[in-house]
Order: structure tokens, then sequence, then C-alpha cells
């Protein structure tokens, strides 16, 4: 299979495009070219987590307005109210069900944060409604809501941005552009570490919904499952019907950086993937560890390594890269980067997280937190240019599939083959009915016809 560029892949997924009908409203408005003094109105869908620090970092930006916060909890509204008007001195307004935010046509863009499988569904909502997005990673719950993501942003000419905020650190863009530049030779292995410790999360009873929680909005798309305590917040991550386990869950970050090393735009072709719940009896169904490997076309390969239990650093790296090049290889951290040539692994460049700030001349711009990704995404709403954006959503789906094709192999308990083009698995039924999900009505994505 050869590999297709990124203009000739945007033509491709366009194409493909077709009526995509929701069961949230179709409204033709959106935010028109506008001067960087006029305010985007943004809302934000889901506030437990993530969705919190999205909320006073967008409420930071100048002439940015968090009119809305929106979760299916309740009882987390007043706090997270209260968060936001102690940054901007406004209170923002609430809702409990987003299809009333798709609603209101003050609202421009929709910060989504929910559980992962409501980010498609949303997204195609927001699209079909007028309004710009920025959704958490992974970009989507499964690959074929990636490709409708992408067809609806095209479809409704919509800014849609990923938040695999990474791309628009100067830290890791100086890194980008020196393996890019060639200076470690032609690379053939990208190594991501996910080395995280969790505790055990037990095993809980099935039990009543608590009080001021829509558990049916909760679940929206997923399939029905009696409310339990360790399916809920921040927990949903490790279980089937609403997650995707750690390699869908901090996965796409490093996936995101290694396909943005390798310049790839097309999919692995070949994938396999082991893990288990190796440390803990709990009521968790995603592994613990698990060790994935893709491989391109080109036999260039990358891969995904788990460790949710007790476990060492491998070079003092626990979250990161590890890059492997014909001339030498680079330790890729939070912090820095640095190189190594030849046999004897003669050190070579490096850099820090400060020297990169400092090369960066934009004012109060600096590498670390969301600050630069959200003023990325606020600049091309205002510009209408998602060219500008640095995690578009194509980009997104792309990194995203990545740790999808890394679960799907996992569970099929052997390796699987891709059809990077078609995105399926050629006559492989076993591993196609992980493409896509059953959805529960009204929360149903279309199908293409």
């Amino acid at each position: 299979m050869t590999s297709i560029n990124r203009r000739n892949f945007v033509k491709q997924v366009s194409a493909g495009t077709t009526g995509l009908i929701g069961a949230g409203p179709l409204i033709k408005s959106g935010f028109a070219r506008q001067s960087p003094n006029n305010t985007v109105n943004i809302a934000i869908m889901g506030i437990h987590s993530r969705g919190g620090g999205l909320s006073e970092g967008f409420a930071k930006l100048p002439n940015v307005n968090v009119s809305v916060l929106c979760d299916i909890d309740e009882n987390l509204l007043p706090k997270a109210v209260a968060d936001v008007e102690k940054v901007c001195s406004k209170r923002a307004k609430t809702e409990t069900d987003i299809r009333r935010v798709m609603d209101n046509k003050d609202i421009d863009a929709v910060v989504i944060a929910a559980p992962n499988h409501w980010h498609a569904l949303a997204t195609i909502w927001a699209c079909q409604a007028g309004k710009d997005v920025y959704v958490e990673k992974p970009a989507s719950y499964n690959i074929s809501e990636g490709r409708h993501m992408v067809e609806a942003a095209r479809k409704y000419d919509r800014i849609v941005q990923i938040g695999t905020q990474n791309r628009s650190r100067p830290l890791i863009q100086a890194a980008v552009d020196y393996l890019h530049a060639g200076k470690l030779g032609k690379i053939h292995m990208i190594r991501c570490l996910l080395f995280r410790p969790r505790e055990s999360i037990g095993h809980k009873l099935d039990g009543p919904v608590p009080k001021g929680v829509n558990y049916d909005l909760w679940l929206g798309p997923a399939q029905w499952r009696p409310f339990n305590e360790n399916r809920f917040h921040y927990n949903w991550h490790w279980f089937w019907n609403t997650g995707n386990g750690e390699t869908g869950n901090n996965g796409p970050h490093y996936a995101d950086i290694a396909r943005w090393i390798l310049k790839k735009y097309e999919h692995p072709v070949r994938i396999q993937s082991m893990g288990h719940q190796d440390v803990h009896d709990s009521d968790q169904e995603t592994p613990t560890n698990q060790f994935s490997i893709m491989e391109y076309s080109d036999n260039t390969r990358v891969q995904i390594e788990v460790r949710n239990g007790y476990t060492n650093a491998e070079d003092g790296l626990r979250m990161g890269l590890l890059v492997y090049g014909s001339e030498g290889w680079m330790r890729l951290g939070s912090d820095d980067w640095k190189t190594f040539f030849g046999r004897k692994e003669e050190p070579g460049p490096r850099m820090t997280e400060d020297e990169a700030n400092a090369k960066v001349d934009t004012l109060n711009v600096r590498g670390t937190g969301d600050e630069p990704h959200l003023l990325n995404f606020i600049d091309a709403v205002r510009s209408r240019n998602r060219q500008s954006l640095n995690a578009e959503i194509l980009e997104g789906h792309l990194s995203t599939s990545l740790c999808h094709l890394a679960n799907i192999a996992y569970r099929a308990r052997r390796q699987v083959v891709f059809d990077s083009k078609k995105e399926v698995f050629p006559g492989d039924s076993e591993a196609n009915k992980y493409l896509s999900r059953d959805y529960r009505s009204p929360f149903t994505i279309p199908t293409k016809d």
C-alpha cells in the first residue's frame, strides 16, 4: 500500500461526506470572519474533570466568554460556576441537556469534555448547529465515529480542534522540527510510554442513581447498564461501554506525536496487542498493562506501552516517547528532550522546556499548560481558517485510530490486518464489529448510504 499525503487524504475523506442526521437540530448559523477583538461565546460540555480546567482556561483568554456550563450532574454546577467567576468575574449560565446548548444561537463554539462515548455525537450535533468545536482526546470512541466527525466538519464547514495540546507546545514542536530535518537519520520505530501506576477501583454493587444526575442522558449513545458508582465519574474510562482504557485515555497524546514525527497520513496495516489486568482484583474491564505494536506499509512501527501497575521508569522516563533512527535515538519527555548518537551513544543536541519557550516570540504565550492550544483554536474560530489549527479533526482521527486499532487487536486476541483506505479489516467480521457500535436511540450516529 502506498502512502498518501495530507492533501490527498483530505480529498478522499471529503468525497465520502454524506448527510449526517442526528437527534439534534440543524441550524444554519456560525461565526463569520471576525476581528480579534470580537467576543467568542463558548459552552462547556462536561465539567467534572478535564472540563473544569478547560472552563477556567478559556475564561482567562481575552474576548472569550464562557457563557454556558453543561453537565448531567447538577451537583457539580455551583462550584464550576464559582470557579469560572473567580477567573473572569462573569457568571456562566448552566444547562443539564446538551441539546438545549445546541439550540442556543448565541453560542459560537462548544467545548466537549464529556466521556469518550459522547465525543462524536456532540461534535456532529454542534457542526450541524453551526458551531465550532474543541473536543478532548480521544477524538472518538471508535474509528467509524472519527470518520463521521471529519465528514461533519467538512460538510458544515466547521472549525474542529482536538485537545492534543502537545501540538501547540514549543518544546514538542522543536523536537519534531529537529527530527523532520533528518538529524537522527531515518526513523524506524517510536515507543510511546504510558507508565502511570493506578490504584484498584475495587468492587461496587449497582445502586440507585444519585439525586441530580440525569443518568439516561449520561449514557447517551452507550448501551444501557444499571447505575454503578464504579462506572461513573472518571472510572468510566475502564469499561468498554463508555471508555477505551489507558491506551485510549492517555495514549492519543503520545500516539499523536509519534504519527506527527513519522508524517503519516495513512493508518497502520498490521496491528498486535497483548495485555491483562495483572495487578488488581476489581470491576475494571480494560487491561492495567497493555503492549501494542502497529506497523505501517513501509515497515515503520509505533508501540504503545501501558503500565498501570507498579513499575520502573525507562531512562528516567515514565510518560513520553523514545524515538529510534538510523543515526541515533531521542528521549522525548514532558520537560525536555535529549539525543544520543552511534554505538557509543554520544550525547547530541538537547533542549529544555524553558529553552524552547524562550525562543517563542509571542506575547504571554508559553509552552506550559493549555493556553497556546486554546488560543490556537480561538484564533481559527475568528479567522475561519481550519488549516491554521494545530490539531484539526483529521489529525485527531488518524492519531486516535492508532489507539483504537491497538484495542481492537487486544480484544480480538490476535494480529489484525487493516485496509487504510477503506478503513476496514478485509474479511474479518470479528475485528470489524469493533469499528462501530450499537447505538441507543435517539442518540444515534448515522452510517453512510
